[in-house]
């Protein structure tokens, strides 16, 4: 399957210029898409992008990388209804340098269509402004300029010249690297049309050649909501930004109606896989999320982080997970159990100590003796996965996992971490 058909029968093609499908039929060509440094990581949004650079690559075409050093300080109006605010030089900087890591997770760096960084900060570090207004400015004229979407949707709101200009970059960006790798192709959101047809223009006008558009939808999720965004705000392909568990639930917690969506998207399956599982699994969409769950974060976090979650999963939700399979878990596990629970805090001096008194005075389980009395009556209440039967159980030091946790729940859906200090 070639590359546009590929982002066609995933619902992934928006627009493309014409004569592209034919010059990628009829021999291998390298593309691009840039990516601005104005976030402290990639997020899962920026993944879909990733996803038409790895179909790209996949379909035998080399991908480039554009970075954003230069273009990263100036703010992109697409898609914007404000003025952006700036970041500095400093932040973008420490962005790029993470990301340009990330990147390298996704696609293949060696081989014969080896995937290229390029850093398009290289293309105006040594450029005055009057160079740039001889070499960028004439090219196009201001009613082309503003004839474009992405300026058109803020004349009401302002637009400042910094965000007017971020056009002109873009467009000589896609010159650069027309005249340095033979860049033919950009790609990218449907937002980013305007821009694109730009750099065509740049590149016939001042280099004579021809060079092609390609757009893919914006994502969006059924309820019409911004794709990427979860209750807590991005999700973010850094683990500390988004746990691995975040990252798994979130897909595990996806809304049915976008499941197909997310397949296509997001999953290196095969047409004839998806179509498959499909089918097989009609009736059952919760393991069609899990099976996406599991290859997004093996490819995101690796295999052991994957592991690690399905782990803490089976701890959270399973309700016939048992003692040993709690105290398998590692610190970092437990940590994560504590993130995503109301946990306690107390001071390990204080063991050994009745469980009454430690669920009352020092952690507030229960807000009164007789209430932590009632729930053990009603074996209601279990410690580290064992049910406490007794109200004058005493907890020493010895229950301590890892010397400092203990997981108590009060009945099917009430758990918590106690911690001590």
């Amino acid at each position: 399957m070639n590359f546009i058909e590929e982002l066609r029968w995933r619902g992934m093609l928006n627009d493309m210029t014409p004569g592209i499908e034919e010059v990628l039929e009829s021999k291998k060509i390298v593309g691009y898409i840039g990516f601005d440094p104005t976030a402290p990581s990639l997020t899962i949004g920026n993944y879909v992008q990733i996803q038409i650079l790895k179909f790209f690559q996949l379909s035998g075409h080399t991908p480039i990388i554009l970075l954003g050093g230069a273009t990263g300080r100036i703010g992109d109006p697409s898609g914007k209804d404000k003025e952006r605010e700036l970041k500095s030089t400093d932040e973008l900087d420490k962005n790029l340098a993470f990301q340009l890591e990330q990147f390298k997770l996704f696609l293949d760096f060696e081989g014969p269509n080896a995937a290229i960084i390029v850093n398009n900060y290289d293309f105006y570090k040594d450029m005055n402004i009057l160079e740039f207004l001889r070499l960028v400015g004439k090219t196009l004229t201001v009613n082309y300029m503003m004839s474009k979407d992405s300026v058109k949707n803020r004349l009401e709101t302002g637009l400042s010249f910094t965000e007017f200009s971020y056009q002109l970059l873009q467009a000589y960006d896609y010159q650069c690297l027309y005249e340095k790798y033979g860049c033919i192709l950009q790609m990218g959101g449907s937002d980013q049309w305007g821009n694109i047809t730009s750099g065509t223009e740049f590149i016939r006008r001042n280099s004579e050649g021809k060079a092609y558009a390609v757009t893919t939808p914006l994502l969006t999720k059924a309820d019409g909501k911004k794709f990427g965004k979860s209750e807590q705000g991005n999700v973010w392909i850094d683990p500390k930004l988004t746990t691995p568990y975040q990252f798994y639930q979130f897909w595990l917690n996806a809304d049915d109606a976008d499941l197909a969506k997310y397949l296509r998207y997001l999953s290196l399956r095969s047409k004839e896989e998806i179509e498959s599982l499909e089918r097989d699994l009609a009736d059952n969409p919760n393991e069609l999320k899990r099976l996406l769950a599991e290859e997004l974060t093996i490819r995101v976090h690796g295999k052991e982080a994957l592991d690690s979650v399905v782990e803490v999963t089976n701890i959270l939700f399973n309700r016939n997970a048992d003692e040993s399979q709690l105290k398998s878990l590692s610190a970092d596990q437990l940590e994560t159990i504590q993130q995503e629970v109301t946990s306690f805090e107390f001071g390990a001096q204080n063991l050994p100590i009745n469980i009454i008194d430690l669920l009352t005075e020092h952690c507030a389980v229960f807000t009164s003796k007789s209430e932590a009395r009632r729930a053990i009556q009603n074996n209601a209440l279990t410690l580290n996965k064992l049910k406490v039967v007794d109200a004058d159980f005493v907890i020493s030091a010895s229950e301590l996992m890892h010397g400092k946790f203990l997981m108590l729940e009060n009945g099917k859906k009430n758990k918590h971490i106690l911690r001590a200090l």
